[in-house]
């Protein structure tokens, strides 16, 4: 958990519509799943993990938003669809543990998270001055989300929560393909900031992971 909060601090799923970006969903049977898993005792790392990726799983939806606004690009709408489903995903098992969601009202670019907050306005602001840093940004946010859910990960020993992170998880490579692929297609470059320069490799020359 303390891996997740320096990630953050360090700087301060629905199927796409394009056929080249596929990114895996969360099905209704994953839901299913999801409340069948035994309900276990949490501990805080659980409980602060789970606070903090409704959020910020909330945060790649609405900075994708804000971008799609900007550069009416479909990568971004599509990306923000599958972003939706995330979140809802870790909804899911806030409500299965009667845990208090930080998402009270669902509003765009609010977040009572206030590292968050500022990341979203960073974010969003640096995607707004050229399409080649919006790309970035979308790379930045998916590097960012399998840092934490990994480091989430080794901490966690429902079996609910690992099914979610997992499927997350693979979304993310996901999305971290097809944004890597629109900035080469511009002659552009990313370095991971996050996960190891290693791990982005590997991930960008495997292929893209479908299913659940």
């Amino acid at each position: 958990m303390k891996n997740l909060g320096l990630a953050i601090l360090s700087l301060a799923f629905l199927i796409a519509c394009e056929s080249n970006d596929p990114t895996p969903q969360l099905s209704t049977l994953d839901f299913d799943q999801i409340m069948a898993l035994p309900q276990e005792s949490l501990n805080l790392a659980e409980r602060q993990s789970l606070s903090l990726m409704r959020e910020e799983e909330k945060l790649a939806r609405d900075v994708y938003q804000a971008l799609f606004s900007i550069w009416n690009v479909k990568i971004f709408n599509n990306i923000a669809q599958s972003e939706q489903t995330h979140t809802d995903a870790v909804k899911t098992l806030l409500i299965k543990y009667n845990l208090t969601d930080p998402v009270s009202q669902d509003t765009v670019g609010i977040f009572e998270n206030q590292d968050l907050q500022l990341l979203y306005n960073e974010l969003v602001s640096k995607g707004n001055i050229s399409l080649a840093n919006a790309y970035n940004v979308g790379a930045t946010i998916e590097d960012l989300d399998i840092f934490d859910l990994e480091n989430a990960l080794l901490e966690i020993d429902n079996r609910d929560i690992t099914l979610v992170y997992n499927n997350l998880t693979k979304g993310s490579r996901n999305h971290m393909r097809s944004f890597y692929r629109k900035i080469t297609e511009i002659g552009g470059q990313y370095q991971a900031q996050f996960i190891t320069q290693q791990k982005l490799e590997s991930i960008i020359d495997s292929s893209k992971e479908t299913g659940s």
